[in-house]
């Protein structure tokens, strides 16, 4: 009891300096962008959602979040496959900037109290599907599947990027320079997929168009639902 006596006022001491929280180390997202570029800062917990037209926003982030999400599946499904094959090395570099994407829309849903589409695990299933089922018709069809893919998904942020700057291009900033930024990132591996061969694929033109049908229903619902 004496001890429990000689405690308490430290304690008591110690929570009513407790500071509040601050953007810092462990707390604010971080995207680095190359040499003479911006670093793109969000503090997770302090973003400002007044005077922003959250249900726009909240579509946004929903639906990216789960365009990156089912995009790490598509390039684990074809890695299951293709991983120790020539493309390899390729295929696990496009999909480590993709787990960089997907990190960072974690954060942005955390950010600005965005649910993420009730469809994720429907996309966890479905994206490793065509991932692997493009692989086993080879290079050429995984090269395929991510042209198609990243066509989709570059445009549809293209599409979101003439959204915010009709909304206002000064308050959705850093919001705007992370969506050119991953924009870049697709349009990137869109090319590398024609690099090697995407247009080769068997029946590529059939396999392009409804690859690319199954991403405009994938973004109609995750947009909202």
């Amino acid at each position: 009891m004496e001890v429990a006596a000689a405690v308490a006022p430290a304690v008591r001491r110690s929570l009513g300096q407790r500071r509040p929280l601050r953007c810092g180390a462990g707390l604010r997202g971080r995207w680095p962008l190359p040499a003479g570029g911006v670093s793109l800062r969000l503090c997770s917990t302090r973003v400002a959602l007044e005077g922003i037209n959250k249900p726009v926003i909240d579509r946004i982030i929903r639906v990216d979040h789960a365009g990156e999400y089912g995009a790490n599946r598509i390039y684990a499904g074809q890695m299951a496959v293709l991983g120790r094959s020539s493309v390899g090395p390729i295929i696990r570099q496009m999909w480590n900037q993709e787990k960089d994407h997907l990190k960072k829309f974690d954060e942005l849903m955390v950010a600005y109290r965005v649910r993420p589409t009730v469809l994720l695990p429907f996309w966890n299933v479905a994206g490793f599907v065509l991932g692997a089922g493009s692989a086993l018709l080879g290079k050429k069809g995984a090269m395929a599947c991510t042209v198609a893919v990243e066509e989709s998904i570059s445009d549809h942020y293209n599409s979101q990027i003439r959204t915010l700057m009709e909304e206002d291009p000064e308050k959705y900033k850093e919001l705007l320079q992370i969506i050119k930024r991953f924009r870049d990132d697709e349009r990137e591996h869109h090319d590398i997929g024609l690099e090697h061969d995407a247009e080769a694929a068997p029946a590529y033109s059939v396999l392009k168009t409804a690859i690319q049908l199954g991403c405009k229903a994938a973004i109609f619902l995750s947009e909202r639902i």
